[in-house]
């Protein structure tokens, strides 16, 4: 927390004063922090004191539609132990399988014996008489593994309560790990393929911080699904209520296996979880072509025709062997991409964002209300003809070990067009300027009806092709920067989430009479800062901003979102 700063000077120079309202120091940010109510999610993922949790209030009550959150102890799936460790014992068997195949042949069939058996392993224990005990070692061996695996699933359990999330683990050395359910920064289920057969899915529960999220690997598919809703509807603030039954598991080999289908083929977004018309889906076409004309996918081939065309002016074609591991790299990246953006949804639900995706092996996301820190809307230049934008979201929960992962999760729609784009806005910002977004996004800026403060004509120095599409527009809680002419963007940071601004003067930035300013917010892919903006005009946008922070998170309710909802 910082400290409450003295009455500022009027004899101190503006580069001197710092503090809430007013310039700061270059590279220095003034702190928004103040007292706000317990579970406010400006605390999530920043520095400040950890507040105690509020008791949950009598809000809703929200009947539970699986046992599995009754507050007692519940061990995973009973396929966990295959699905997490087993396909190491599916190798191993596939390995004997290999080399005793031709032992197998010969016994049965003596007309194909093979005497070259020479530096065969299997021909050494033969020959030494050492087959039998091979195997029966190896037997032992994985019955030894089978046994730990049983054990380590016997000693994995979790519990879920009105207040946490509790997972207990390890045979040796016992972890306990909990997370409060007021500080969900979202719930991610996957289901790969080959869980998917046995009807099991991943379930995450997503924590502010690094390496904070709770995973529960693996539970049943429905007991997934109604465990998340369960979650999301506990963390929004309503009073628990008795659970419902669960569904009965199906009895008997058809009843599964008719199961294990309707699985497999049932949509990823089940129609009573979201309003029709709140469902943005991509179509396949416009998928392949945003992969395909994307930067990334453009550079690789931009290197691969150059090495073209170096064995083509030597004569050497050793470049062109080269870069075959760049071209299998790039063709491995584009089926991945693509075969993972396949029935891609994005639909708003009674519990927050709903993102989906993924062919063989699916994933989906629900991010509540009021976890979202930051939006990015770009658009590349070979999108413009087409007129799609991606969106990309910062969120608290961060994973140091796993980038790729982090950036999957931060997309949240790979391409759209600017309706599309507008309606997931909506579906995250209720009630944002959905009109002056538009004309942010499509104008070319400096228009006299453009609602964005850009930079002055002066700044054209360090802005040459970008500066009428450099500025800013401070809308109804929301914060919104738009920079890059070549490369569009355009962030939208909600008040609430706000922790504080700041504002830079460098020595060159002071000879223009221009100054820069940073909004911060939780680390991640999206940057809120610009720069070029006149000095007078930076000066407004900390004051309004500063001051608009503290107000909106005052009066944020939305870590509680059933709560309107109850008192209604």
């Amino acid at each position: 927390m910082t400290e409450p700063l003295p009455p500022r000077s009027d004899t101190q120079r503006p580069e001197e004063r710092e503090g809430l309202g007013s310039p700061l120091t270059e590279g220095r940010g003034a702190d928004l922090a103040g007292p706000l109510p317990a579970g406010n999610p400006r605390t999530e993922g920043a520095g400040f004191e950890a507040q105690q949790p509020q008791p949950l209030q009598s809000l809703a009550t929200a009947p539970l539609t699986t046992s599995l959150a009754d507050g007692e102890w519940h061990r995973l799936h009973p396929a966990t132990p295959l699905l997490r460790g087993g396909i190491a014992l599916i190798a191993i068997v596939g390995f004997l399988i290999t080399n005793l195949r031709d032992r197998f042949i010969e016994g049965f069939l003596p007309m194909y014996r093979d005497e070259d058996y020479s530096g065969d392993p299997v021909e050494f224990l033969v020959g030494e008489g050492l087959l039998f005990w091979a195997l029966l070692a190896t037997l032992g061996v994985v019955l030894v593994v089978v046994f730990f695996f049983w054990l380590s699933w016997r000693f994995h359990t979790f519990r879920i309560t009105a207040e946490i999330v509790e997972v207990r683990q390890g045979v040796l050395m016992r972890t306990n790990r909990r997370a409060r359910l007021d500080r969900i920064q979202g719930v991610h289920i996957q289901r790969p393929f080959f869980a998917r057969l046995f009807g099991a899915a991943k379930l995450e529960i997503e924590q502010a911080g690094d390496d904070a999220n709770v995973q529960l690997s693996y539970l049943r598919g429905h007991e997934a699904d109604a465990l998340r809703r369960d979650v999301l509807a506990l963390a929004s603030g309503a009073q628990r209520a008795a659970a419902a039954a669960a569904p009965a598991a199906p009895n008997g080999v058809p009843g599964l296996v008719e199961a294990r289908v309707q699985e497999l083929l049932a949509p990823e977004l089940d129609p009573a979880e979201a309003a029709a018309e709140s469902v943005v889906r991509i179509t396949p076409g416009r998928l392949i072509g945003s992969v395909l004309l994307s930067s990334g996918t453009l550079s690789v081939l931009a290197v691969l025709a150059g090495l073209g065309i170096v064995s083509l002016v030597t004569g050497e074609p050793i470049a062109v062997f080269g870069a075959l591991p760049a071209l299998l790299g790039l063709g491995t990246y584009l089926v991945n991409r693509i075969t993972s953006g396949l029935r891609y949804s994005v639909a708003g639900t009674r519990d927050g964002l709903r993102v989906g995706y993924g062919l063989l092996s699916t994933t989906n996301d629900t991010l509540p209300p009021g976890r979202v820190h930051s939006v990015q809307l770009s658009q590349g230049l070979l999108w413009r003809p087409f007129g799609w934008w991606a969106i990309r979201v910062n969120r608290a929960s961060r994973s140091s070990t796993n980038a790729q992962q982090q950036q999957t999760r931060s997309l949240v729609l790979p391409v759209g067009t600017l309706d599309d784009a507008v309606r997931v806005l909506e579906l995250m910002l209720p009630g944002f300027d959905a009109a002056t977004v538009q004309r942010a996004a499509a104008a070319k800026g400096g228009e006299p009806d453009d609602p964005f403060t850009n930079s002055p004509r002066r700044a054209r120095v360090l802005r040459w092709f970008s500066r009428r599409r450099n500025g800013f527009a401070l809308l109804p809680d929301v914060v919104a920067l738009r920079r890059g002419w070549l490369w569009r963007e355009l962030v939208l940071v909600p008040l609430p989430r706000v922790q504080s601004v700041a504002i830079r003067r460098g020595p060159l930035l002071r000879a223009l009479r221009l100054a820069g300013v940073h909004v911060h917010t939780v680390a991640g892919p999206i940057s809120s800062a610009i720069g070029a903006l006149d000095d007078a005009d930076a000066q407004r946008f900390f004051d309004e901003v500063a001051t608009g922070a503290v107000r909106a998170a005052g009066n944020d309710s939305s870590h509680r979102w059933r709560s309107a909802e109850a008192a209604s």
